[in-house]
Protein backbone atom coordinates (compact mmCIF):
# COMPACT_ATOMS: atom_id res chain seq x y z
CA UNK A 1 0.00 0.00 0.00
CA UNK A 2 1.57 3.26 -1.12
CA UNK A 3 1.87 6.28 1.17
CA UNK A 4 -0.55 8.93 -0.10
CA UNK A 5 1.06 12.37 -0.50
CA UNK A 6 -0.65 15.74 -0.93
CA UNK A 7 1.53 18.60 -2.16
CA UNK A 8 0.72 22.21 -1.27
CA UNK A 9 1.89 24.94 -3.66
CA UNK A 10 1.41 28.64 -4.31
CA UNK A 11 3.36 29.25 -7.52
CA UNK A 12 5.11 27.55 -10.39
CA UNK A 13 5.46 24.21 -8.66
CA UNK A 14 9.00 23.22 -9.66
CA UNK A 15 9.60 21.40 -6.36
CA UNK A 16 6.19 19.74 -6.73
CA UNK A 17 7.23 18.47 -10.16
CA UNK A 18 10.51 17.12 -8.75
CA UNK A 19 8.62 15.33 -5.98
CA UNK A 20 5.94 13.96 -8.29
CA UNK A 21 8.44 12.67 -10.84
CA UNK A 22 10.33 10.89 -8.07
CA UNK A 23 7.23 9.03 -6.86
CA UNK A 24 7.23 6.37 -9.58
CA UNK A 25 8.36 2.78 -9.98
CA UNK A 26 9.29 1.16 -6.68
CA UNK A 27 8.90 4.42 -4.72
CA UNK A 28 6.79 3.75 -1.61
CA UNK A 29 4.66 6.90 -2.08
CA UNK A 30 2.33 8.37 -4.70
CA UNK A 31 0.96 11.91 -5.15
CA UNK A 32 -2.81 12.02 -4.69
CA UNK A 33 -3.46 15.79 -4.76
CA UNK A 34 -1.78 19.06 -5.62
CA UNK A 35 -3.56 21.82 -3.72
CA UNK A 36 -2.93 25.55 -4.04
CA UNK A 37 -4.06 28.71 -2.28
CA UNK A 38 -4.02 30.45 -5.66
CA UNK A 39 -6.38 29.42 -8.48
CA UNK A 40 -3.89 30.77 -11.05
CA UNK A 41 -0.81 28.97 -9.69
CA UNK A 42 1.25 27.69 -12.61
CA UNK A 43 1.98 24.48 -10.77
CA UNK A 44 -1.65 23.37 -11.10
CA UNK A 45 -1.31 23.03 -14.88
CA UNK A 46 1.97 21.15 -14.41
CA UNK A 47 0.28 18.75 -11.99
CA UNK A 48 -2.59 18.16 -14.42
CA UNK A 49 -0.03 17.38 -17.12
CA UNK A 50 1.34 14.71 -14.76
CA UNK A 51 -2.19 13.29 -14.24
CA UNK A 52 -2.28 14.34 -10.58
CA UNK A 53 -5.64 15.54 -9.20
CA UNK A 54 -5.62 19.26 -8.45
CA UNK A 55 -7.69 21.76 -6.51
CA UNK A 56 -7.38 25.18 -4.90
CA UNK A 57 -8.70 27.05 -1.89
CA UNK A 58 -8.34 30.74 -2.71
CA UNK A 59 -7.08 32.46 0.45
CA UNK A 60 -8.23 35.94 -0.59
CA UNK A 61 -11.94 35.68 0.34
CA UNK A 62 -10.89 34.71 3.87
CA UNK A 63 -9.05 38.00 4.48
CA UNK A 64 -7.26 37.81 7.82
CA UNK A 65 -9.31 34.82 8.99
CA UNK A 66 -6.51 32.27 8.81
CA UNK A 67 -8.39 29.67 10.85
CA UNK A 68 -11.32 29.56 8.42
CA UNK A 69 -8.95 29.26 5.46
CA UNK A 70 -7.16 26.40 7.18
CA UNK A 71 -10.50 24.71 7.89
CA UNK A 72 -11.36 24.88 4.19
CA UNK A 73 -7.92 23.54 3.31
CA UNK A 74 -8.34 20.70 5.78
CA UNK A 75 -11.77 19.83 4.35
CA UNK A 76 -10.30 19.46 0.86
CA UNK A 77 -7.40 17.40 2.15
CA UNK A 78 -9.80 15.12 3.99
CA UNK A 79 -11.46 14.27 0.67
CA UNK A 80 -8.12 13.15 -0.78
CA UNK A 81 -7.16 11.31 2.43
CA UNK A 82 -3.38 11.78 2.24
CA UNK A 83 -1.05 10.19 4.76
CA UNK A 84 1.54 12.93 4.36
CA UNK A 85 1.70 16.57 3.23
CA UNK A 86 4.64 18.13 1.41
CA UNK A 87 4.68 21.93 1.36
CA UNK A 88 6.47 22.95 -1.83
CA UNK A 89 6.53 26.72 -2.13
CA UNK A 90 3.29 27.10 -0.18
CA UNK A 91 3.34 30.76 0.85
CA UNK A 92 0.81 30.77 3.67
CA UNK A 93 1.55 30.59 7.38
CA UNK A 94 -0.63 27.82 8.77
CA UNK A 95 -2.34 28.02 12.14
CA UNK A 96 -1.12 25.98 15.07
CA UNK A 97 -4.35 23.99 15.03
CA UNK A 98 -3.85 22.92 11.42
CA UNK A 99 -0.20 22.06 11.97
CA UNK A 100 -0.95 20.03 15.08
CA UNK A 101 -3.46 17.94 13.10
CA UNK A 102 -0.57 16.92 10.86
CA UNK A 103 2.16 16.61 13.50
CA UNK A 104 4.95 14.39 12.21
CA UNK A 105 3.26 14.10 8.80
CA UNK A 106 3.97 17.46 7.14
CA UNK A 107 7.28 18.36 5.46
CA UNK A 108 8.48 21.69 4.10
CA UNK A 109 11.47 22.87 2.10
CA UNK A 110 13.01 26.22 2.98
CA UNK A 111 15.70 28.10 1.00
CA UNK A 112 18.29 28.53 3.73
CA UNK A 113 20.47 26.46 6.01
CA UNK A 114 18.15 26.53 8.98
CA UNK A 115 18.22 27.73 11.68
CA UNK A 116 19.66 30.64 9.66
CA UNK A 117 17.27 32.95 7.85
CA UNK A 118 13.78 31.85 8.71
CA UNK A 119 11.11 33.61 6.67
CA UNK A 120 11.57 35.49 3.40
CA UNK A 121 14.39 37.02 1.33
CA UNK A 122 16.85 34.35 2.43
CA UNK A 123 19.24 34.70 -0.53
CA UNK A 124 19.65 38.46 -0.14
CA UNK A 125 20.14 38.03 3.59
CA UNK A 126 22.86 35.40 3.08
CA UNK A 127 24.68 37.73 0.67
CA UNK A 128 24.32 40.73 2.99
CA UNK A 129 25.82 38.69 5.82
CA UNK A 130 28.82 37.71 3.69
CA UNK A 131 28.14 34.01 4.10
CA UNK A 132 30.53 31.64 2.33
CA UNK A 133 27.78 29.08 1.81
CA UNK A 134 24.02 29.00 1.54
CA UNK A 135 21.56 26.23 0.80
CA UNK A 136 18.23 24.66 1.59
CA UNK A 137 16.61 22.60 4.33
CA UNK A 138 13.80 20.05 4.46
CA UNK A 139 12.17 19.95 7.88
CA UNK A 140 9.08 18.75 9.67
CA UNK A 141 6.53 21.53 10.08
CA UNK A 142 5.77 22.75 13.59
CA UNK A 143 3.71 25.75 14.74
CA UNK A 144 6.87 27.90 14.90
CA UNK A 145 7.85 29.29 11.49
CA UNK A 146 10.63 27.30 9.78
CA UNK A 147 11.54 25.69 13.10
CA UNK A 148 10.78 21.96 12.92
CA UNK A 149 13.24 19.06 13.16
CA UNK A 150 15.66 19.04 10.23
CA UNK A 151 15.43 16.05 7.88
CA UNK A 152 17.98 17.15 5.29
CA UNK A 153 20.17 19.99 4.06
CA UNK A 154 22.06 20.80 0.88
CA UNK A 155 24.85 23.37 0.73
CA UNK A 156 25.73 25.76 -2.10
CA UNK A 157 28.96 27.82 -2.16
CA UNK A 158 28.41 31.56 -2.46
CA UNK A 159 30.35 32.98 -5.40
CA UNK A 160 31.94 36.43 -5.55
CA UNK A 161 29.66 37.72 -8.29
CA UNK A 162 26.45 36.21 -6.95
CA UNK A 163 23.25 38.21 -6.85
CA UNK A 164 20.19 37.10 -4.95
CA UNK A 165 18.83 35.80 -8.26
CA UNK A 166 21.87 33.74 -9.29
CA UNK A 167 22.20 32.30 -5.81
CA UNK A 168 18.49 31.48 -5.71
CA UNK A 169 18.77 29.62 -9.03
CA UNK A 170 21.60 27.41 -7.76
CA UNK A 171 19.83 26.74 -4.47
CA UNK A 172 16.67 25.77 -6.36
CA UNK A 173 18.62 23.15 -8.32
CA UNK A 174 19.68 21.62 -5.01
CA UNK A 175 16.11 21.78 -3.68
CA UNK A 176 15.04 19.61 -6.61
CA UNK A 177 17.60 16.99 -5.54
CA UNK A 178 17.19 17.24 -1.79
CA UNK A 179 13.41 17.18 -1.36
CA UNK A 180 12.78 13.95 -3.32
CA UNK A 181 15.69 12.25 -1.55
CA UNK A 182 14.40 13.23 1.89
CA UNK A 183 10.83 12.25 1.05
CA UNK A 184 11.90 8.77 -0.02
CA UNK A 185 13.90 8.28 3.17
CA UNK A 186 11.12 9.68 5.35
CA UNK A 187 8.47 7.37 3.89
CA UNK A 188 10.86 4.48 4.52
CA UNK A 189 11.06 5.54 8.19
CA UNK A 190 14.46 7.27 8.08
CA UNK A 191 14.50 10.60 9.94
CA UNK A 192 18.24 11.08 10.50
CA UNK A 193 19.23 14.28 8.64
CA UNK A 194 20.48 13.78 5.10
CA UNK A 195 23.33 16.10 4.05
CA UNK A 196 24.06 16.75 0.38
CA UNK A 197 27.32 18.57 -0.45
Amino acid sequence: MSTRVAILISGGGSNMVALARSMTGDHPARPVLVLSNRPDAGGLDKARALDIPTDFVDHRPFGQDRASFDDALQARLAEAAPDLICCAGFMRILTAGFVETWTGRMLNIHPSLLPKYRGLNTHARALAAGDAEHGCTVHLVTPELDDGPILGQARVPVQDRDTAETLAARVLEMEHRLYPAVLRRFVDGETAPLCLP
